[in-house]
């Protein structure tokens, strides 16, 4: 006998399935660091997504609230590690805020040297472990092999590889040796051919482009609510940059300079003829257009380590020594934001007159890149959660502070 629908011997099913909640890290290849994404799930289909952070933590602040400034650079190498160099300039430009020192012409130079250097660096890690995240291995081959050319000159400079403490509070701790300016420029000359292969090997890969296309849309408007920065903010079409809208303490090192902000207007980055068109599945704010921001800024930098080395070559007078250690600091207080590889990073401090600050903080531009993952993940497949993440290349020592 066969029954029909309205036939009470017939039972309706639920299809769906139920939601679970799946941990993603704290040990998760994809999270970047120390994090824990926690993902309400129905079958393959993410809900909601709730990052843990805190694993990291080392109570940086309360001790920078016990050291003098210049005493307190080596913590800041700590936050944002693989931009260390971007982090002791933050800090150095807060203090000489406070204490209104303005360092001389050839150490202003010698900072877009290297602060410029290291958001190539950094860009190159964020390039290669994207690739890495979404199952390429050799772009992250590739991407070190040219960072570790940049380290050895950062080495020569500063003896550390990693944790630097080069730029400090009045300069730098030392001059660049005899010979550096040479080899850094011979360095350019044979990087940036070689970019042509970071875009073939992931930029235009249909693969690569199939995986970061289209996920992960975070949309002007949205952007800004959350404070995210620098290269997820500008993957937005949201044209600011602190090296040309910051404060005139942080815009004054870059005075003279000719640089285009990588941010896409009217269809089109910057100078794209030189460059990968833009793939038709790409939408503006998807993770696609916040890794072709820093692949594009890795050539900005390019151009404006060019100019600095000019610049620096035929300065005169000093690069800027450090102050004393016991230096007092001048009663009051002081907050600037600086554009660091991973956006804007800001340090605080507060001075009652002595050596040693009466309170310390840092801003995190990982920390709101990354309130943004619930939005972003929302609605999206288990799969593309590392694609979003990573597309945000957050840094867990700057947020865990």
């Amino acid at each position: 006998m066969t029954a029909t629908i309205d036939d009470p011997r017939v039972i309706e099913f639920d299809v769906r399935t139920d939601e679970m909640l799946v941990n993603m890290g704290p040990q998760h290849p994809s999270t970047h660091g120390v994090l824990r994404l926690v993902l309400r799930t129905d079958g393959e289909i993410v809900s909601e997504v709730t990052p843990h952070i805190g694993y990291l933590h080392r109570c940086a602040e309360k001790i920078g609230e016990n050291l003098t400034p210049r005493q307190w650079i080596p913590y800041t190498d700590r936050m944002d590690y693989l931009a260390g160099m971007n982090m002791n300039l933050g800090w150095s430009l807060a203090v000489e805020k406070l204490m209104k020192y303005e360092p001389p012409e050839k150490g202003r130079h010698l900072r877009v040297i290297i602060s410029e250097m290291g958001r190539i660096a950094s860009h190159l890690v964020g390039m290669g472990a994207y690739g890495l995240d979404l199952g390429s291995f050799s772009p992250f081959l590739y991407a070190f092999r040219e960072r570790e050319k940049i380290l050895d000159l950062f080495e020569e400079a500063c003896g550390a590889r990693l944790t630097y403490s080069y730029l400090t509070v009045g300069g730098a701790t030392a001059d660049l040796p005899p010979g550096w300016l040479e080899k850094c420029s011979a360095f350019l000359d044979q990087f940036e051919p070689l970019i042509a292969e970071y875009h073939t090997l992931l930029t235009t890969n249909a693969i690569f482009v199939k995986r970061a296309a289209g996920i992960g849309l975070l949309s002007p408007e949205m952007a800004i609510s959350y404070g995210t920065s620098g290269p997820v903010l500008r993957g937005s079409g949201v044209d600011h940059d602190l090296r040309r809208d910051g404060e005139e303490i942080y815009t004054a090192m870059y005075e003279g300079y000719a640089f285009e902000v990588i941010v896409e207007k009217n269809g089109h980055y910057p100078k794209d003829h030189k460059y990968p068109q833009i793939p038709s599945d790409a939408v503006l704010g998807d993770c696609w257009h916040r890794f072709y921001v820093r692949m594009l800024e890795v050539i900005q930098s390019i151009d404006l380590v060019r100019q600095a080395i000019e610049y620096y070559s035929t300065a005169t007078g000093n690069y800027g020594e450090p102050v004393k250690l016991n230096q007092k600091l001048p009663v009051g207080e002081a907050y600037l934001e600086t554009e660091a590889p991973r956006g804007q990073m800001g340090f605080y401090l507060v001075s009652d007159g002595s050596p040693i600050p009466w309170r310390t903080r840092a801003r995190s531009s990982s920390f709101c890149n990354l309130s943004v993952t619930g939005p972003l993940c929302a609605g999206c497949l288990i799969a593309d959660v590392p694609a979003i993440v990573g597309s945000l290349d957050i840094v867990m020592g700057e947020i865990d502070r």
